[in-house]
């Protein structure tokens, strides 16, 4: 009979204290020199890089920096992980991110203050990544309480452009105007709004080139119902709007609410797009299947990611700040949209 033999123990990483040990250092030098934090003389610091290879130490993310020049890490923080859009952007950040050699180091936050923004920095920080993307759609990023960072290189989407830095976004105004107008232009003497929350700035922003396409045109502009981007409250509005007998046309900031005020109007037995016509604002996937099918324009999230992470590896690899760019958004025509009533008799 063969004896028992003990098990193989797992081969055990060299630790910093190793590095120390063999190159004659103390291991708060030896995080100095991982870190590039601190002062140490040149040579000690080539003897402590020495000593790391030989051992076949597996350098962390501040190591790979101090010898490569950066972490090849990208932080993104992101206030919304259930939107369409939110995930749309951050799919493409992640692909074109990968493709870049970078990695990302997501943190999701509730709120938008300052003490929550200052410890997703802190944390980032900590992670050790060469920039931070932020997807946002407060107003108070806008707002003099929340200071982002001047140590390392920041691209903001769906904010305003007050900032030194990159400014990434879908041009809201331009959405929101092609909507109204097609609904003008196909008879309507006005058009309903159902707008997104008062603390969204995307929402802000369709709401104003709504009512100032409106003015333009010389229509009257209706009482604003604000919804909360939820089918739920889409449809709440839509229930109201079907016992509005002077509303042949609804323009909803999201094609979420849009479904909502679709099925209300069902419901109500308002005809889509015979009595009323309806249109959305983000084309997802599912809008082409509602019923009718919708009417909405078309925001290029893909397009918005990959253009924040061009903008922020471009000031990471050579310091080339980028000014704000908008990306153009398209009308896609669908059968919740018709000539009112009247415009057929």
């Amino acid at each position: 009979m063969f004896e028992d033999s003990p098990p193989p123990q797992p081969r055990r990483e060299p630790s910093m204290a190793d590095v120390a040990l063999a190159a004659g250092v103390s291991g708060q030098t030896v995080s100095r020199v991982a870190t590039g934090k601190g002062v140490v003389k040149e040579s000690t610091r080539r003897r402590v890089v020495a000593a790391m290879q030989e051992l076949g130490y597996r350098p962390n993310s501040a190591a790979r920096a101090l010898k490569f020049g950066r972490y090849r890490s990208i932080g993104v923080i992101m206030f919304s992980l259930s939107s369409f859009g939110n995930m749309r952007t951050l799919d493409a950040i992640a692909t074109d991110a990968s493709a870049a050699g970078y990695s990302i180091n997501l943190i999701p936050l509730r709120t938008a203050t300052q003490s929550s923004v200052s410890g997703a920095f802190a944390r980032l920080n900590e992670q050790a990544v060469d920039g931070i993307i932020i997807v946002i759609e407060a107003h108070r990023l806008a707002d003099s309480e929340i200071e982002l960072p001047a140590e390392l290189p920041v691209v903001v989407i769906d904010s305003d452009d007050r900032y030194h830095y990159p400014v990434v976004d879908t041009d809201q105004a331009q959405g929101a105007r092609l909507a109204t107008e097609h609904l003008l232009d196909l008879g309507h003497k006005t058009v309903w709004h159902v707008a997104g929350p008062e603390e969204s700035y995307s929402a802000h922003r369709r709401r104003q080139s709504w009512e100032r396409t409106l003015r333009e045109r010389g229509a009257t502009v209706p009482e604003v119902i604000v919804g909360d981007w939820s089918a739920e409250s889409g449809h709440r509005a839509g229930a109201w709007l079907a016992q509005q007998q002077e509303v042949t046309a609804v323009f909803a900031a999201n094609d979420q609410m849009a479904l909502g005020i679709l099925r209300a109007l069902h419901e109500a037995g308002r005809r889509v797009p015979d009595e009323i016509s309806v249109v959305g604002f983000d084309d997802m996937a599912e809008s082409a299947e509602f019923w009718p099918p919708l009417t909405t324009i078309r925001q290029h999230f893909d397009q918005v990611g990959a253009l924040a992470l061009r903008s922020l590896v471009a000031t990471i690899e050579r310091h080339d700040i980028e000014p704000a760019e908008l990306v153009q958004t398209e009308l896609i025509v669908r059968a919740s949209t018709a000539s009112p009533p009247a415009a057929d008799a």
